[in-house]
């Protein structure tokens, strides 16, 4: 059993720790930053880990010609509607739809459609956690605290605040999502959820969902349920995010947590 002072950064870690559990693996974000050992991002506006995007779609569709599949990644890419809600609805389509493209095959087009999640043999995708991940657009920076990769496309932000603080509460973690909603829309272009929590409570909604409508514990028809009271059980299951399938990670486990005079226990 381990005892830690609750901060802001200790719930960033537990969260990081929960998922680690759960078959997402966490990458060190400096070391892929435009400027790091290891870059995978040409810029701070990129939002996309762009090769890991790549080598899951051919792994996905490899009787697919590399061209097609290429250009099935520039569509998404080319999202550049001033609305970030339609940007993000054309997304949604693509990624539970598929991608359609066209391509040359013995002297004939033919049509096909190119996934970027594989839905049918979960452990055919790569799921990664970072946490801080700049994020620059039109000279404003931020940092969300957690982002979830799929393919190398975000699909999930969480916003973290300190229970031991009485002004960081959900509503003001609700706020701050509102508040990289409009500086780095580039982000939540490619967004499914949304996560908000204090340490003690937290909720899941989507990009357009105002605080009221942040669960507590989602519809049972998708897979992901988080509960976060005085004892807390967490249970993330995840994805197919948006079509409502999702997969359940088969190595998932229950964490128990308490909460003690400002201290969170966990037997972990």
């Amino acid at each position: 059993m381990t005892t830690n002072k609750i901060t802001e950064s200790v719930i960033e870690e537990l969260a990081i720790e929960l998922l680690e559990k759960q078959g997402y693996r966490y990458i060190y974000v400096p070391d892929i930053a435009p400027d790091g050992e290891n870059p995978e991002r040409d810029s701070f506006e990129d939002v996309l880990l762009l090769e890991r995007l790549r080598r899951a779609v051919g792994r996905i569709n490899p009787s697919i010609p590399a061209d097609a599949r290429e250009d099935a990644i520039k569509q998404i890419q080319r999202l550049n509607s001033p609305e970030l809600i339609a940007n993000n609805e054309a997304f949604h389509r693509m990624l539970t739809e598929g991608i359609k493209v066209s391509y040359q095959k013995d002297g004939a087009d033919r049509g096909d459609i190119v996934w970027l999640v594989d839905f049918n043999n979960p452990e055919n995708n790569e799921f990664l956690i970072t946490n801080q991940f700049t994020v620059i657009e039109n000279n404003i920076y931020k940092r969300p605290d957690v982002i979830l990769f799929v393919n190398g496309l975000p699909l999930v932000v969480i916003e973290l605040k300190n229970p031991a603080d009485e002004n960081a509460t959900v509503k003001s973690a609700f706020r701050q999502i509102q508040t990289y909603k409009q500086a780095i829309t580039s982000l939540f272009t490619y967004n499914c959820f949304i996560l908000i929590s204090d340490g003690l409570e937290a909720k899941a909604g989507t990009l357009s969902s105002e605080f009221s409508r942040f669960m507590a514990s989602m519809p049972s028809n998708i897979k992901i349920h988080v509960r976060i009271l005085t004892k807390v059980t967490v249970q993330l299951f995840f994805i197919d995010i948006l079509s409502m399938t999702y997969f359940k990670n088969k190595h998932s486990k229950h964490v128990i947590l308490y909460i003690k005079n400002d201290t969170i226990i966990t037997n972990a």
